[in-house]
């Protein structure tokens, strides 16, 4: 295990990009000590983003369910607001709007690296429901958007930006976006400092 070299991906959405948010999400990741390694401003296709987000079975049941637990939080009928209460119908549906919004507008799509860089990006990031993000991450900072206003405008999330899960995610969606001589190795003037 190479902890310097972990590697993440990052993708700016098209509501970070409209609001000109791309140098304050870099500035904050490269402040934390972490190196942007690739970086390149792309329109994402369906196609794409069918292979970023996948459309399983049991990914579309993970994110009915937490539609479901959200609808559940608020007191109301997802019957009612959406149509069903099946969690794949639903997640079809979420997973739809997703790829709607961001094939939407340009995004930004970079591979950081550093020590524990999923994890960082992550926690710089900050909680994928805007509403419930802490204040002075980028999500909690930038976006107060939350699912239920998000499914009754049968739309995807505004969160700003996307960072991968885990390492195991991070290597397929690296891999996914960015070609092997797009990814450039380099060191920081400081990093003999830091660690």
């Amino acid at each position: 295990m190479k902890l310097k070299e972990e590697q993440t991906l990052v993708l700016i959405k098209p509501d970070g990009v409209k609001r000109g948010l791309i140098g304050e999400i870099m500035k904050r990741i490269e402040q934390r000590g972490l190196k942007i390694i690739a970086i390149q401003m792309t329109q994402a296709t369906k196609p794409m983003l069918l292979k970023h987000y996948s459309d399983s079975k049991e990914n579309l049941a993970a994110m009915g369910n937490k539609t479901l637990a959200t609808y559940q939080k608020y007191g109301l009928d997802p019957v009612k607001e959406i149509g069903t209460n099946d969690p794949v119908k639903i997640g079809k549906m979420v997973h739809g709007w997703i790829v709607e919004f961001i094939s939407s507008g340009p995004i930004v799509k970079m591979v950081v690296e550093g020590i524990h860089a999923v994890d960082m990006v992550r926690k710089i990031m900050g909680n994928t429901i805007p509403a419930i993000a802490d204040m002075g991450t980028i999500r909690g900072d930038y976006s107060i958007d939350s699912p239920i206003l998000a499914n009754a405008q049968k739309r995807g999330i505004r969160n700003v930006a996307h960072a991968s899960g885990n390492v195991a995610e991070a290597e397929l969606e690296i891999n996914l976006w960015f070609k092997p001589e797009e990814i450039h190795s380099y060191k920081r003037a400081e990093e003999d400092i830091m660690f």
